[in-house]
């Protein structure tokens, strides 16, 4: 018989896992500077979109999810469930009129914050709970249903009085969860496990609103995710299986979501399945001080240019959303030696110095960077082993270390080349972009094979060199040139397009 209530254990194990589900949850929830007039706010909700199925035939959203992984429970085992996801309310500001009357406004001026129309992503979970004997044959199938509601929330001036109030909105969704299970054939007991998330809805766009995403969202499932658990028994990695079970890992569905193991490290009886492609037993940093919801940025970067927002800018902020509200207020009362914690984990020396708190085995959430693989200082070679030398593309190395402000004289992006399969490159040269050799950006991968016209010669003080280069048919490329916000490739990374030239470049330094 299915159940919906956790046990205490299964409770409790859930609960740490959430730590890492709550950043799936929330990604990209509000993105900074933390307005909703910024640009980068108005297209919101990219992860776990599940949409109604009527408005999910006609665009590239899907209406479900579905993943299989492999598990071996134990006789007598049972199988937890909890869905999550975000119900979008739809936010509206009303100002007070006289007589007791509101009236709706774009936005709302208080001393501390300025109220806007605003998508807010209010929790949501549904549990279930099955032995895994029934989930034989046909499995189980849960429906649920979350009913439309309206909420008012007064807003009141400095004296205490009512200046007007917060009207939220949140529409009807219906969803079904169905589980199924199917033993596998060979000498192990491995059962395959199938879950599948759907949207419901019977949702249909008006006429003419087809195509409007904005319309369907209150009607969606937003950032949806599974975490899963046995009581007895263990799940396989699908990241690292053994090898008996990769051929039936590679035979596993998984769309629009992925399985990875979670919770303690070493454990491997609870599984998180996310819209974002996850390792195994990711945690969040032990020096991250809280969520930021933009894990494009650097958690240092962004700390300090939060703090370095207007007034205005933060009153804005503060009024778009709490979660928003929360950042800026953190931002501003960061301690500098909570600051300097992000400035870098050397997570590699706390076995050797008994450091306690260190972060678990597993990816990390924080940008901060783990030098534990990185070569001992004996093995880097000195500034004088290369100072007035060529580097291996024709570039004459400075007479005086990075750390010397001289040192940036001997540089100029502008007018500096380097040679690449024997051909002198620089500003105005035109190459073709093959990245992809250190998977560090999986955005590059899209512009493999596109054409592009080299910006600036660029020099860090590692002595690596990088391309700055706009994308020919980009027509944001002026802009790019006027802000200098380049794209950067490193020269095993670009295809000379030029035809062949003379190997000058060491003539073209001034």
């Amino acid at each position: 018989m299915t159940v919906t209530a956790f046990a205490p254990r299964t409770e409790e194990r859930f609960a740490l896992a959430r730590q890492v589900a709550d950043a799936v949850l929330f990604e990209g929830y509000v993105l900074y500077p933390y307005r909703a007039s910024a640009a980068k706010n108005r297209l919101r909700w990219q992860f776990g979109v599940l949409v109604p199925p009527a408005w999910g035939a006609d665009c590239e959203e899907h209406d479900f999810q579905h993943t299989e992984c492999l598990m071996e429970p134990k006789d007598g085992a049972t199988l937890s469930v909890e869905v999550r996801f975000l119900h979008a309310r739809r936010r509206t500001v009303q100002r007070a009129l006289p007589g007791g009357d509101f009236e709706t406004v774009p936005e709302l001026h208080l001393d501390d914050r300025v109220l806007v129309p605003w998508d807010e992503g209010g929790e949501e979970r549904v549990e279930v709970v099955a032995p895994v004997a029934e989930l034989l044959g046909d499995g189980v199938t849960l429906p649920f249903r979350r009913p439309a509601r309206e909420d008012t929330e007064p807003v009141l001036g400095a004296a205490g009085r009512t200046v007007g109030r917060l009207v939220r909105r949140c529409a009807e969704i219906t969803g079904r969860v169905r589980l199924s299970a199917r033993e596998l054939d060979g000498p192990y007991r491995v059962l395959r496990l199938t879950a599948v998330v759907e949207n419901t809805t019977p949702w249909t766009p008006p006429a003419g609103h087809a195509a409007d995403r904005d319309a369907a969202l209150p009607h969606s499932l937003v950032a949806t995710h599974l975490l899963m658990a046995l009581d007895a028994g263990s799940f396989l990695s699908m990241t690292d299986p053994p090898e008996w079970a990769k051929g039936a890992v590679a035979a596993c569905r998984n769309l629009h979501t992925w399985p990875v193991l979670a919770g303690e490290p070493g454990r491997a009886d609870l599984v998180l399945s996310s819209p974002i492609i996850l390792e195994d037993h990711p945690a969040i940093a032990p020096e991250s001080p809280g969520a930021l919801y933009d894990a494009t940025e650097i958690d240092e970067i962004l700390a300090l240019r939060t703090a370095a927002l207007t007034d205005e800018e933060k009153r804005e902020a503060r009024g778009t959303d709490a979660r928003a509200a929360a950042v800026i207020d953190l931002a501003d009362s960061m301690p500098a030696e909570v600051l300097e914690r992000l400035h870098g984990a050397v997570r590699g020396l706390r076995e050797i110095t008994g450091e306690a708190g260190g972060a678990p085995d597993g990816p990390s959430f924080s940008d901060a960077p783990s030098f534990s693989d990185a070569p001992s200082f004996s093995d880097v070679p000195s500034f004088s082993d290369f100072a007035g030398f060529p580097d291996e593309h024709g570039v004459q190395r400075p007479d005086t270390p990075w750390w010397d402000p001289a040192s940036d004289a001997g540089f100029d992006p502008e007018r500096d080349r380097i040679v690449v399969d024997g051909r002198s490159l620089g500003r105005g040269s035109r190459v073709e972009l093959r990245p992809g050799l250190r998977h560090t950006d999986a955005q590059d991968l899209f512009l493999q094979g596109r054409a592009a016209t080299v910006e600036a010669v660029l020099h860090d003080v590692d002595g690596a060199v990088h391309l700055a280069v706009t994308v020919e048919g980009d027509p944001g490329a002026d802009i790019r040139r006027e802000q200098g916000r380049y794209l950067y490739f490193q020269p095993d990374e670009i295809v000379p397009l030029d035809p062949v030239n003379p190997v000058d470049a060491p003539e073209d330094r001034p």
